[in-house]
């Protein structure tokens, strides 16, 4: 018996002893696993499936397996985590990349030569559903209002979930620590979520690569939503129940909300829209948190001279003029966005979108890449605190000169889908 549980026992047979309540035992705020050789950490080998009871294991299915994508899970409570990873294998040559959760990119291509380690860290945002009870009588709820898709996905649940792929993916140890950390919110639809399979993607989940491993990003979009069923859905109360003094918030609302097919959701691009969006910048002001505007991308409509024309209508100018109203700052993805599309041409621009191209709203991890390198270059050029927090070693980038398809190829997740996402 070690001497801290030696400890807590006899602190227990104390209590008894006098008649005592026990207080309530703190949660563990440190976990560390050990997949090779000594060291510290509990040993984990390749047979452990996930087991609720013991709080740890390899996702069923996709358990370590020569040089295919795994997943390794850890029961946490809701909030933020730093994760260091020891990645490397003490006989071969190893390259791995590390997904979060619904694979959120935090690590690419860490490449260690046999015998060698390479120890990282990163910030992972954790959630559920739950929400803080209303008062007696009082309206609202105690969970988010989830869609069947979202039920039982990686982001939704009580585990920190890591993914492990690559050419050769190797980890030797993980260290999960709660951590008190600045986060950065998002509010948004399909283009910004966390898309749950390959071959779909969105920017939110590649942005957690490009920050430093001291701010976390917690992506509450999801498809279909607008901000009507955003806040209806209990999903805005979700954010405002956590975000605080040096948060931010990042609000993508339009590819949905401007369907006038869809009444209950549909706001007017001169009157409703931008009272919706003053709600979401008003709401996060009060929590002193920093609000900002980003106009959504832009489908891929080509006219005949390889031009991309508007299908989003008043929508984008509608929120330039709120933020400069408010005094928000205004990431304007509507323009990168057309300027990335253009710069690959007709002919190389759908290889930035899913389904093979066929999709011509929705992105693949190659053109969520391109998106979330633009918000971040629309970071970079404002005055936001946030932008102290880009990784120094990203490589320039200009959305009229974008990398093409076949030099940045980012490794696919095992976990695979034929749904379209909801909306378009």
């Amino acid at each position: 018996m070690s001497e801290k549980v030696g400890k807590a026992v006899r602190t227990c047979l104390v209590f008894l002893s006098l008649g005592i309540a026990m207080p309530a035992l703190a949660e563990p705020d440190r976990w560390e696993f050990r997949f090779t050789g000594k060291g510290d950490g509990t040993p984990v080998t390749a047979a452990e499936t996930y087991d609720p009871a013991k709080g740890y294991g390899f996702e069923p299915g996709f358990a370590p397996d020569g040089d295919k994508p795994f997943l390794f899970s850890v029961k946490v409570p809701e909030g933020n985590y730093r994760v260091t990873v020891t990645l490397g294998d003490a006989k071969a040559k190893a390259r791995t990349s590390v997904k979060a959760e619904s694979r959120r990119l935090m690590l690419w291509g860490v490449e260690t030569g046999k015998g060698r380690f390479d120890t990282r860290s990163f910030i992972v945002n954790v959630r559920t559903t739950s929400l803080p009870p209303p008062p007696q009588n009082a309206p609202g709820g105690t969970a988010v209002r989830i869609n069947e898709r979202e039920v039982g996905k990686l982001h939704w649940d009580d585990k920190l979930t890591l993914e492990f792929a690559d050419k050769a993916p190797r980890v030797a140890a993980v260290r999960v620590e709660k951590v008190d950390v600045p986060t950065v919110y998002l509010a948004g639809d399909s283009t910004v979520t966390d898309q749950p399979a390959e071959p779909g993607a969105s920017w939110g989940q590649m942005l957690t690569s490009m920050l430093t491993p001291d701010i976390a990003v917690a992506n509450h979009a999801e498809s279909g939503e607008t901000m009507k069923s955003f806040i209806t859905g209990l999903r805005l109360d979700k954010i405002l129940s956590s975000i605080k003094a040096g948060d931010t918030l990042f609000i993508q609302f339009g590819h949905n909300d401007s369907k006038a097919a869809w009444p209950q959701t549909y706001v007017d691009a001169a009157s409703t829209y931008p009272a919706y969006l003053r709600v979401f910048i008003a709401e996060a002001r009060r929590r002193g948190a920093v609000p900002v505007l980003i106009t959504s991308p832009h489908r891929r409509t080509f006219d005949a001279t390889g031009q991309i024309t508007n299908s989003h209508g008043d929508y984008p100018d509608a929120v330039r003029r709120v933020g400069r109203e408010e005094g928000v700052a205004v990431i304007d993805l509507n323009a990168m966005s057309k300027d990335v599309y253009e710069a690959l041409g007709p002919d190389i621009a759908p290889r930035a979108f899913s389904n093979g191209g066929k999709d011509p709203t929705h992105h693949n991890n190659y053109g969520a890449w391109l998106l979330a390198r633009a918000v971040v270059a629309g970071i970079a050029a404002s005055d936001l605190p946030l932008k102290s927090h880009i990784r120094p070693d990203l490589p320039p980038f200009d959305p009229r000169h974008p990398p093409g398809p076949d030099t940045l190829i980012l490794p696919e997740s095992p976990i695979r889908s034929d749904l379209t996402p909801r909306g378009n």
